[in-house]
């Protein structure tokens, strides 16, 4: 329901946990995977039509509180001049990487003016859900982007960026400066176009030590939730020793990956709303053991302010039924 995410994004005290997943709409569905049969992931992204209709697939299925625009982080690297596609068993591709310092030179175009099928998707789904589920729309992060237009491709350590950092510091600044610029406008469109809320995946932030973390990304994490007039969940990955970075961001909610503790993190971050943390690994195991580690994480977190989530992205092979247990138990909560 709507409303019963907005309380828990608020900290208020809910008589269940509001569910939803990330990479809710995707490749472990049947229908995603026929339906996609017939189209590339740019085209299914870019057209409002399908777009409103994978978004929805999930919601059909198992009716969480949200659903969550279907879109990719890197969309919001083609205002800023860069091409990338996705490569089949490599991921995203940057077709025009950051090659040296002179590449981060970059001119922030008009959001709206490069990105018109994101909004026309958000009002689609804000329309056909009304009241029923929050509409949630994201971004990258600047760490995160700017990492993927420097390795040009996944990487485990994304040590091209890092080496920026080091080698050409106001090269990198530069750059994560330009991502901040359009990822504020391009939030800001999000919530005109009918997000409820905003969740910030700077997911890779947690490779930078917990110092350049705060000289260099926190500033432009609290410049883009500030800048953003609806809830918003930040979230890193490996971050657990530091939620304090996550909770500094002033973000409303502070998401978890499940290398944290639920309980450590509630006494951490006090009654800051949380959101996680399933891992995603545990919906390969059998059903009856999905719906005891939910309910285990609901304990941990509370009454208030509480989300519950995977700490990551369901995974393209797991197993329909196990992400059905996920949500049922979710549902069953009582309070």
């Amino acid at each position: 329901m709507r409303d019963l995410f907005l309380r828990a994004a608020r900290g208020e005290r809910t008589e269940r946990p509001p569910v939803w997943m990330m990479r809710q709409a995707g490749r472990y569905l049947p229908e995603y995977r026929e339906l996609r049969a017939d189209y590339s992931f740019l085209e299914a992204i870019s057209t409002p039509d399908l777009a409103a209709e994978i978004s929805l697939q999930p919601y059909e299925r198992f009716e969480p509180d949200a659903v969550v625009m279907y879109s990719d982080i890197l969309t919001v690297l083609e205002p800023l001049g860069f091409s990338y596609h996705l490569e089949s068993g490599v991921g995203p591709v940057v077709e025009n990487p950051v090659e040296s310092p002179a590449d981060t030179d970059r001119t922030v175009e008009d959001v709206r003016e490069h990105l018109p099928y994101v909004g026309e998707l958000l009002s689609r789904l804000a329309a056909e859900l009304g009241s029923d589920a929050a509409t949630l729309g994201f971004t990258g992060g600047p760490f995160t982007l700017a990492a993927y237009t420097c390795q040009g491709e996944p990487s485990r350590s994304f040590m091209a960026v890092r080496r920026l950092r080091a080698e050409h510091p106001e090269a990198f600044e530069r750059l994560l400066r330009a991502f901040t610029d359009v990822i504020v406008d391009y939030v800001e469109f999000q919530v005109e176009s009918g997000a409820d809320a905003i969740q910030l995946f700077d997911t890779y932030a947690g490779l930078l030590s917990p110092a350049d973390y705060r000289r260099f990304v926190l500033p432009l994490h609290r410049e883009i939730v500030e800048a953003t007039d609806a809830p918003t969940i930040v979230f890193a990955r490996n971050l657990s020793g530091n939620l304090d970075l996550l909770a500094d961001t002033g973000a409303d909610v502070v998401g978890l990956d499940w290398t944290v503790d639920v309980a450590a993190a509630r006494e951490q971050l006090g009654d800051r709303p949380i959101q996680g943390n399933l891992d995603p690994a545990l919906l390969y195991g059998e059903p009856d053991a999905v719906r005891e580690r939910t309910l285990e994480i609901v304990d941990a977190a509370g009454e208030a302010g509480h989300i519950l989530n995977l700490g990551h992205g369901v995974d393209r092979h797991t197993p329909v039924e196990n992400v059905a247990a996920f949500f049922e138990a979710a549902q069953s909560v009582s309070r």
